[in-house]
């Protein structure tokens, strides 16, 4: 149910990223190879002004240094990334307990050692990574769970791992950045985020047979936020992520609603329909 739930926000998210990178490159292989291309939304708004005129000139600075915004911001934010999960990766390397990692690796019979285990006094459960995601553990949590909430919590990360959640967040957030004007793609990444945690939690459940180990590892680390310590990495207090989990939890048999907000639907269809109607015209 929700691994379907998952898929339709994201498809919805990257369908709108892809539509403005269609355009944006359909307009730059018209400037750059003298090639026309119908459809092209940028090039039906200059080509609605006569050339030589400072309405003209406007027009094309303007969608010009768009694009040339849009695709720094993208490069940006995407060396940025980049660098992050080299400097994640390094980090990891530098705190790796290589017996622990060894132990873990072997008792959940992780063939391909992608579990990697840090030396931590913080409860860490994290999966990183794009092309061949990895799961970190500290070893402040193992110390905290039993053997059942320990399986449980790397069956949820192995479900992010699974179906490539970081690289497809990453997408999302990419986009409704991007295209900040459009709210749907806001909407689209704010929901998938909560949405995977569902997956992973309803992948766990599945795998353990029943959703003792993985709630209650949740309130230990709830717990553990609530009594000061620092935020767990598992837990994503933010965006009513956990009052999600936990009720699906407790009431398996309940969806819980994916809800779309009047004003943002209103704006986003509006910004399409402009978008697709001055394409039908060309």
């Amino acid at each position: 149910m929700w691994r379907y739930k998952s898929q339709v926000v994201f498809g919805l998210g990257l369908f709108l990223g892809i539509l403005l990178c269609a355009q944006m490159g359909m307009y730059v292989v018209n400037h750059v190879f003298g090639t026309m291309i119908n459809l092209n939304i940028f090039q039906f708004c200059i080509s609605l002004f006569k050339g030589n005129t400072f309405l003209y000139h406007s027009v094309l600075l303007t969608i010009n240094s768009f694009i040339v915004v849009t695709i720094f911001s993208i490069c940006k934010k995407m060396i940025k990334q980049l660098m992050e999960i080299n400097k994640i990766k390094n980090k990891i390397t530098l705190l790796k307990n290589e017996q622990l990692t060894l132990s873990v690796n072997h008792h959940f019979q992780r063939k391909k050692m992608d579990i990697q285990v840090i030396t931590c006094n913080e409860p860490v459960a994290i999966t990183f990574g794009f092309a061949r995601p990895k799961i970190v553990l500290s070893t402040q949590l193992i110390k905290m769970l039993d053997q059942e909430e320990l399986a449980a919590v790397v069956y949820h990360e192995t479900a992010h791992q699974k179906y490539f959640d970081p690289f497809k967040i990453f997408i999302l957030q990419l986009i409704s950045e991007v295209m900040w004007y459009i709210p749907l793609t806001k909407w689209a990444y704010q929901n998938y985020k909560i949405l995977v945690e569902l997956v992973a939690d309803e992948y766990a459940v599945k795998r353990m047979g029943s959703e003792l180990g993985l709630g209650s590892a949740l309130l230990k680390l709830i717990k553990t936020r609530l009594g000061g310590g620092s935020t767990p990495v598992l837990v994503h207090f933010t965006g009513g992520t956990v009052d999600y989990r936990i009720k699906q939890l407790v009431e398996p048999e309940n969806s819980i609603p994916v809800k779309l907000q009047t004003r943002s639907i209103i704006i986003s269809i509006n910004m399409i329909m402009i978008l697709m109607t001055l394409m039908i015209i060309v």
